[in-house]
């Protein structure tokens, strides 16, 4: 899994999510990239079962870049605990995922072969996404 190896703060706070993704919204690395539609923290868990989708879809045949990471800590009180007492403990690892987030992407393989693949880890998330080309994202759509 995912996780920060240290980190300055143990526990922070929620915070919120307002607007679009103005940074990591570009595709950078590969031909083909994994884009989200929807705002929300994603785990490392579900990150790791999209990261195992595509490896296993490619037959690592291509080369696939992870360009989210959990580093953001979500901390939760245990179950039937009285109110107060300070913040629970920190339960697992999210990221912040905005719309147009590049979360992953993929080169070195055929287009079919990639939006298989971008598919199968789409289903994967508990957010909407899409597929793009790079070469869509320079012309500019």
């Amino acid at each position: 899994m995912l996780s920060p190896k240290r980190v300055r703060r143990r526990k922070v706070q929620r915070g919120n999510m307002p607007g679009n993704a103005t940074r990591g919204n570009t595709v950078v690395f590969g031909d083909y990239a994994l884009v989200a539609l929807d705002r929300m923290w994603i785990t490392n868990r579900q990150i790791e079962a999209a990261r195992i989708a595509l490896n296993r879809h490619i037959k690592r045949g291509g080369k696939i870049w992870i360009r989210i990471f959990p580093d953001k800590p979500y901390s939760k009180k245990p179950a039937e605990t009285r109110m107060g007492k300070g913040k629970g403990a920190p339960e697992y690892w999210v990221a912040v995922v905005k719309p147009g987030t590049v979360m992953f992407e993929l080169g070195g393989i055929e287009k079919t072969i990639a939006e298989e693949a971008m598919t199968l880890a789409g289903a994967k998330l508990p957010i909407r996404t899409k597929i793009v080309a790079r070469s869509d994202m320079e012309l500019g759509a």
